[in-house]
């Protein structure tokens, strides 16, 4: 009787061990949670099944800044702007082309790039402001 009761408790300790490692593991699969227990909210990203949610949200998003804006009823200050802002652009291109520095010409050209870059997205907004009149 006493081997069996040794056999036991041994059975019983390496289960014990065994239920003790096996607890501490994180192995979870599927759906997993956080340190509080709380799903991951995919609704943040747009991921699978919460895109209809997160395309809603910017829909939401547009609708309010459209509201904000009123463009039909300031379209013309808002075209007066971005052409006032369409010349300080070109002013400041020919400033730059102007003062280039000729022993290190490369970071006048990109300061030109980039005032390039921003007429054409003075362009776009000139565009969006036309079509949503």
């Amino acid at each position: 009787m006493k081997k069996e009761l040794t056999t036991l408790f041994i059975f019983i300790g390496i289960c014990f061990i065994g239920f003790v490692i096996f607890r501490n593991l994180n192995t979870k699969e599927g759906m997993r949670s956080d340190a509080s227990g709380n799903k991951p909210s995919s609704s943040a990203n747009g991921i699978a099944g919460n895109a209809a949610t997160y395309g809603a949200n910017i829909k939401s998003q547009t609708v309010k800044l459209t509201d904000i804006l009123l463009i039909s009823k300031y379209r013309t200050d808002y075209e007066t702007a971005i052409l006032n802002v369409d010349d300080l652009i070109s002013n400041l291109m020919l400033e730059a082309t102007l003062t280039l520095d000729q022993s290190n010409p490369s970071a006048g050209l990109k300061k030109i790039v980039e005032l390039n870059a921003a007429k054409t997205a003075l362009d776009k907004v000139m565009k969006f402001v036309d079509s949503s009149s």
